[in-house]
């Protein structure tokens, strides 16, 4: 391994200091330490209750375990032995990144800027994908980094899809826009067809053990929250419950095959 730098350092130092910023931010604005919850802001938009692909209200404890993966992960990065690490090097700033955008996202909810909350959630979501790729690319970490930053950077993205899904279906619905001409329907069942598409490919490309798993759990709640919301809380919306519960199945079933393929890509010995 080599030395580590002067740019190892002010990375590290970077993203304990900007991420701990970041989660704080977040957390804030997603309700916690007196802010206001996210289902209250941008006049309602984005409650469970919204629009037919709102997760119900139960879906959002997922981000304390996410936010529980940044923590663990800014704490190893932050470890003398990670600093020249290869995947830290690769990663480090891109999970900073992630952070942020997070942050700005509840911040643009939060002051009813609804309309900007979709190209940072699409951002995001690039920089999730940019930290998967990279994470292929590199030889197996050892076990530690492998379950951190893996399982980070999987739940992260898996849950992050389906946010997005519900995201652009808020702004669209709040908006000006007349979809009438698209039976709701055909457009509910077909963007669950994508997200199933697009979460369980993310699952079976992932590359890592961690990764795809991670990102088929998260995926899978998400979408079967669509369903729980639909059945408990409304909108009622038949084809919502029946084809959120298959897009579930169908990341699932990627999960259980990236579970049982493993890692792929190239190897390196493991260490502790």
């Amino acid at each position: 391994m080599s030395h580590a730098t002067a740019a190892d350092r002010v990375r590290q130092i970077a993203l304990v200091v900007g991420g701990a910023g970041a989660i704080v931010a977040a957390g804030w604005g997603s309700g916690a330490f007196g802010g206001t919850e996210i289902q209250n802001a941008s006049s309602g938009a984005l409650a469970a209750t919204a629009t037919p692909l709102a997760p119900g209200t139960g879906a959002f404890s997922v981000w304390s375990v996410i936010y529980l993966a940044l923590i663990a992960t800014a704490v190893l990065h932050a470890l003398p032995s990670r600093a020249a690490s290869p995947h830290h090097r690769a990663l480090g700033w891109w999970v900073l990144a992630s952070m942020v955008l997070n942050a700005a996202w509840i911040c643009a909810a939060q002051v009813g800027l609804l309309g900007l909350t979709v190209p940072i959630i699409a951002a995001l979501v690039a920089v999730l994908a940019v930290c998967l790729v990279r994470l292929r690319r590199l030889p197996t970490a050892p076990r530690l980094d492998a379950v951190v930053l893996g399982g980070t950077v999987g739940i992260y993205l898996g849950w992050v899809c389906v946010a997005t899904v519900a995201n652009v279906t808020a702004v669209l619905s709040f908006s000006d826009l007349d979809l009438g001409f698209l039976p709701e329907a055909v457009w509910v069942g077909v963007v669950l067809a994508v997200a199933a598409l697009v979460c369980g490919g993310v699952a079976l490309r992932a590359g890592r053990r961690t990764v795809g798993v991670g990102a088929a759990l998260t995926a899978t709640w998400g979408l079967a929250w669509i369903a729980v919301g639909r059945l408990t809380d409304g909108p009622d919306n038949p084809t919502a419950v029946v084809g959120a519960l298959a897009a579930a199945a169908v990341v699932a079933v990627a999960g259980v095959v990236a579970l049982v393929r493993g890692d792929t890509g190239p190897t390196a010995a493991r260490t502790a």
